[in-house]
């Protein structure tokens, strides 16, 4: 299989180059010529197989040029027992008459983005051994939060590479900031900036394809990559837990094979929800893809009138993770609804960079709003749903609350009542505050983070996870601050050139 660039299909590369480069030469983002068409026989073999091994067949029909060898290599690396606090790795919850959640957050960093990240690495360093060998690969990150520690977690010291992550200052829960500023590491870099996520995604992208910068790096033996969602190698591992979420409903006895399932994803850069949109192509039955948004509702207004438009406040909200108005992953999604057709796909991104905005014309938007539907949820209604939910006897953190509130508005809207998989994104500990506000009905007042945890597990009983629990007895080793002018200069700081 060859991978190609929505802004660019004259470009033709293996995955390996795709996922040791991150991004094409043009800034374009690399997507597979075709897609993969599994049958019901597949599906029924892989709900009888553990998740490493659903991992590996799936991961096998994309990285055609990886060997069996080396795809077993990266799998059991990723997901070996004791990495993940469910022997299921991505279990599913049921949590109303077909609805279940399946909870993304069991990894080392109690995040989503553990899925994808501690997979990463291994796919990383095995495709630089093919394609750029005598490279140290530079990972660079903007994140919303939970990619950054994700990322330093699944790079810490991993040979012939380094990692830098770029944060919003005050964009991030004090949680998420605490597990990236207290990254141990020797080969890992932590630094704030003056802005949001989108001016820290920006900033990366204008490093990335800044020939300039590209020159300094190679002449020091090294290059670029990414563990942002724009790598391909970030995405890929997202699609196999859709399908391990049908297989497992399939091997309960909760569908019979080949009923459809709707998948409800909160999402700010359209990456988690692509990857559910390419196992709906691939064949898994997905009747409906759910794009739940939080008050920076760009996606929802896009889904259901066509227009992208960026220019509208940006709200600082308590699912930080989704405080995006500039979703990287949908320039994918265009590209394939477009047939394929680089030029259109150049066009909106030109609009969106020069004007903020842009519109689809009819036949994409008829094709959008056939695969999703869109709904938003703000700060008041988070903080009901969490009640809600954990009144019914489960507790969700903030992100998740946005996908339950969303399918529970798109439920009573449209009568569906096909099962859902509602995928939940981070641990209720990374969001202490506003987890415990919404179940108690009142603001923690003068408490620090520790405490806030400590009054939730008096509330809740549930159990805070040990890896964020133990934050508290650790230093800060990060804690610069620049501007998005000054990000590439910190980059050379960072790496000493």
């Amino acid at each position: 299989m060859l991978y190609t660039s929505t802004r660019d299909k004259t470009v033709h590369v293996s995955s390996a180059q795709a996922i040791a480069h991150g991004i094409s030469a043009e800034g374009g983002l690399f997507v597979p010529e075709e897609i993969p068409v599994v049958d019901q026989a597949f599906l029924k073999e892989l709900s009888g197989l553990d998740y490493i091994s659903r991992a590996k067949r799936v991961l096998s029909l994309y990285l055609t040029d990886f060997t069996e060898e080396e795809i077993d290599f990266c799998v059991r690396g990723a997901y070996a027992p004791g990495k993940f606090s469910s022997e299921k790795v991505s279990p599913l919850h049921t949590i109303a008459d077909g609805a279940h959640v399946l909870e993304l957050w069991r990894g080392p960093t109690c995040a989503f983005k553990d899925m994808a990240l501690q997979l990463l690495p291994y796919l990383l360093t095995t495709a630089a051994k093919k394609t750029v060998a005598d490279k140290t690969i530079v990972i660079l990150v903007a994140t919303s939060g939970d990619t950054g520690k994700a990322a330093l977690a699944g790079f810490c010291d991993v040979p012939g590479t380094r990692i830098m992550v770029f944060y919003p200052n005050d964009g991030v829960s004090p949680m998420q900031k605490l597990q990236m500023t207290t990254q141990e590491g020797s080969n890992v870099s932590v630094c704030a900036i003056n802005g949001n996520f989108d001016d820290a995604q920006n900033g990366v992208k204008a490093i990335f394809t800044d020939p300039d910068v590209a020159k300094k790096l190679d002449e020091n033996g090294m290059m670029f990559s990414s563990a942002n969602s724009i790598n391909w190698g970030r995405l890929v591992p997202q699609i196999v837990y859709y399908i391990s979420a049908y297989c497992d409903l399939l091997a309960d006895g909760t569908i019979e094979n080949g009923d459809s399932i709707n998948i409800v994803v909160p999402t700010g850069n359209f990456g988690n929800i692509l990857a559910a949109y390419y196992a709906r192509q691939m064949g898994v039955p997905v009747k409906t893809l759910v794009c739940a948004s939080n008050a920076n509702n760009v996606l929802t207004e896009f889904l259901q009138s066509g227009v992208y438009d960026r220019n509208r406040p940006f709200f600082t909200t308590t699912s930080p993770s989704m405080d995006i108005l500039i979703s990287s992953n949908l320039e994918r999604l265009l590209f394939h609804l477009a047939g394929d057709d680089d030029a259109r796909v150049r066009g909106w991104m030109a609009q969106l960079k020069d004007t903020g905005r842009y519109t689809v014309e009819d036949d994409i938007k008829e094709k959008l709003q056939t695969l999703f539907a869109a709904g938003c949820c703000d700060d008041e209604a988070t903080k009901a749903t969490i009640a809600k939910t954990w009144h019914d006897g489960y507790l969700c953190d903030t992100h998740t609350a946005v996908a339950v509130n969303v399918y529970e508005a798109y439920a009573a809207k449209t009568g569906d009542k096909t099962p859902t998989v509602i995928a939940s994104t981070a641990n209720p500990y990374k969001f202490s505050k506003a987890v415990l506000t919404a179940v108690t009905g009142k603001e923690p007042d003068g408490i620090d983070e520790f405490a806030q945890v400590d009054a939730l597990i008096a509330a809740t009983g549930e159990p805070c996870p040990p890896q964020l629990a133990t934050l508290k007895e650790k230093t800060p080793r990060f804690l610069d601050c620049c501007s998005r002018e000054e990000m590439a200069q910190k980059v050379y700081e960072m790496l000493g050139i």
